[in-house]
């Protein structure tokens, strides 16, 4: 009776530390990059796409979780996707940069193996190869908290991935032999909010309500002025870190950064605005989204 005992006391405790050892959760992610056209600006532009999608899929995932992402590269070159703002630990040779990461060559794939080990906040995914990025294949990451550890705010009822930069008419391998030809890029021809300009995009919110902005500039060559018309906006994280909560009626970012804001749908019903607009260039690009500001939802 006692070797029962024993044997199932042993058990127990080899269970107990199965449990305290797990590991982190794992999310897997099977990408297909193509080119195929794309309209952001009113023309007709070979896009680079994941999964048919311009932007990108978003990764949504948890602090400390296993990100396995399998990139199948069906374009006629090499492709390599970065990772920006995203800590690799120990492992260099999955951050997506030509040097420490091998080329994608046509028609193969490679798999990425990345955790976002203590990590928070918001980012984004790009091209890193021949000036792809100008060409799209970039997305959105959002890294939450563990449930265990608490935010310096309440929880948002919503939270959108703004995804905002400079755009070109023309291809990417136009634009890149201009500097592999020892010059500087034109002016942008535009600007846009989640791969779109003038034809807009939509959020849905409730009235009175707060939600969540995570603003990432992913342009090529502009910083950008972000506001919303008629409405203060809190910044709470800035390329994952926590902030000083500030409150703002516009924010300057940068190429590559990510900022997160709170806004809360205060303001009476009727039509606003959110204005993204070149900074501290010679001519000014302002692309303004129309905002029909309902009891029940905003549109962009």
């Amino acid at each position: 009776m006692g070797g029962k005992r024993n044997l199932c006391s042993l058990l127990l405790l080899a269970l107990l530390m199965s449990c305290t050892n797990g590991e982190s959760p794992y999310r897997f992610y099977d990408w297909n990059v193509t080119y195929g056209d794309i309209y952001p600006l009113g023309v007709k532009q070979r896009g680079i796409l994941i999964n048919g999608q311009f932007p990108g899929p978003q990764i949504e995932s948890v602090t400390n979780d296993n990100l396995i992402i399998s990139v199948f590269n069906s374009l006629d070159e090499p492709f390599l996707i970065s990772w920006n703002g995203v800590q690799q630990r120990r492992n260099s040779w999955q951050d997506g940069v030509y040097g420490t990461n091998c080329p994608i060559p046509p028609g193969q794939n490679f798999t990425y193996v990345l955790q976002v080990k203590d990590q928070i906040g918001s980012y984004f995914y790009s091209p890193s190869l021949a000036f792809h990025k100008a060409a799209g294949g970039f997305g959105g990451i959002k890294i939450l908290s563990r449930p265990v550890i608490p935010v310096p705010f309440p929880p948002p009822a919503g939270d959108f991935t703004i995804l905002a930069g400079d755009w070109y008419k023309q291809n990417h391998t136009d634009l890149k032999a201009i500097l592999d030809g020892g010059h500087d890029l034109p002016f942008p021809d535009g600007l846009l909010i989640n791969g779109r300009g003038s034809n807009g995009n939509t959020f849905t919110v409730d009235q009175g309500k707060t939600y969540r902005f995570r603003i990432s500039n992913v342009g090529l060559t502009t910083s950008i002025n972000f506001r919303i018309q008629g409405h203060k906006m809190l910044l709470v994280e800035v390329e994952g870190t926590h902030t000083l909560q500030n409150i703002y009626d516009s924010l300057d970012i940068h190429l590559g950064q990510s900022y997160s804001v709170l806004v809360t749908a205060d303001q009476p019903p009727q039509d606003y605005y959110i204005v993204v607009s070149t900074r501290f260039t010679s001519q000014i690009l302002i692309f303004s989204l129309d905002v029909d500001f309902l009891w029940s939802e905003i549109l962009f």
